[in-house]
C-alpha cells in the first residue's frame, strides 16, 4: 500500500486554504503553493500538489457537470410528483453498480455501500411522498364534491359554490 498523501495529511484549515488557492489559480501555479505551504512549515513537492490538484479538478468539474444537468432536467420539466428525484437516484444506482462492476476490487466498499443505502432509503422517502400527495389530492377531491353537493343542497348558485369549489381545491 502507498504512503498516505502528504495533502490529505494537512491540517483541516490549511487543506482548505489550497484547495480554495487551487480553484482561483486555475489548477496551476504549484512552484508557489509549495513555497507557501514550505513558508507554513508543510513540506509538499510541486509534484504532489500537481497530483492532489489534478485528481480535485477532475472531480471538482464532474461534480459541476453533475449539478448543472440536474438544474437543467429541472428547468426542462418541472416536477411535481417526484419523478426527477426519482430517476436522478436510478442514474446514481446504474452508475454505481458499473463502478461496482468494473473497478476490480479498487472501491472503498464500505462507502459504496454507505451511498446505497442512503439511496435506497431516499427512494422510500420518496416513494412515501408520492403515496402521501396521492392520497392527499383524492381527499381533496372528495371534499371538493361533498362541496359542491352542500352547495345545492343549501340552495347555493353555481358561481358560489364554484368559488366554494377553487377554495377546497386550491390546497392541491
Amino acid at each position: 500500500m502507498p504512503p498516505r498523501s502528504k495533502v490529505a495529511s494537512l491540517p483541516k484549515a490549511v487543506k482548505d486554504w489550497l484547495d480554495k488557492a487551487l480553484a482561483e489559480n486555475n489548477f496551476s501555479e504549484y512552484e508557489s503553493l509549495a513555497a507557501e505551504l514550505s513558508a507554513q512549515g508543510f513540506s509538499i513537492s510541486k509534484s504532489a500538489l500537481h497530483r492532489y490538484g489534478q485528481d480535485f479538478e477532475s472531480k471538482l468539474s464532474a461534480l459541476k457537470m453533475a449539478s448543472e444537468q440536474a438544474r437543467a432536467v429541472v428547468a426542462a420539466a418541472p416536477d411535481e410528483e417526484g419523478a426527477v428525484n426519482e430517476a436522478l437516484m436510478r442514474l446514481v444506482q446504474e452508475h454505481l453498480f458499473k463502478l461496482l462492476m468494473s473497478d476490480g476490487g479498487k472501491l472503498d466498499l464500505p462507502k459504496v455501500a454507505k451511498a446505497v443505502a442512503e439511496l435506497g432509503k431516499a427512494s422510500v422517502v420518496q416513494k412515501k411522498w408520492a403515496a402521501e400527495t396521492e392520497v392527499r389530492r383524492a381527499a381533496l377531491q372528495d371534499a371538493a364534491s361533498r362541496v359542491d353537493a352542500a352547495a345545492e343542497a343549501r340552495g347555493l348558485s353555481a358561481e358560489e359554490a364554484s368559488f366554494w369549489r377553487e377554495q377546497v381545491l386550491k390546497g392541491m
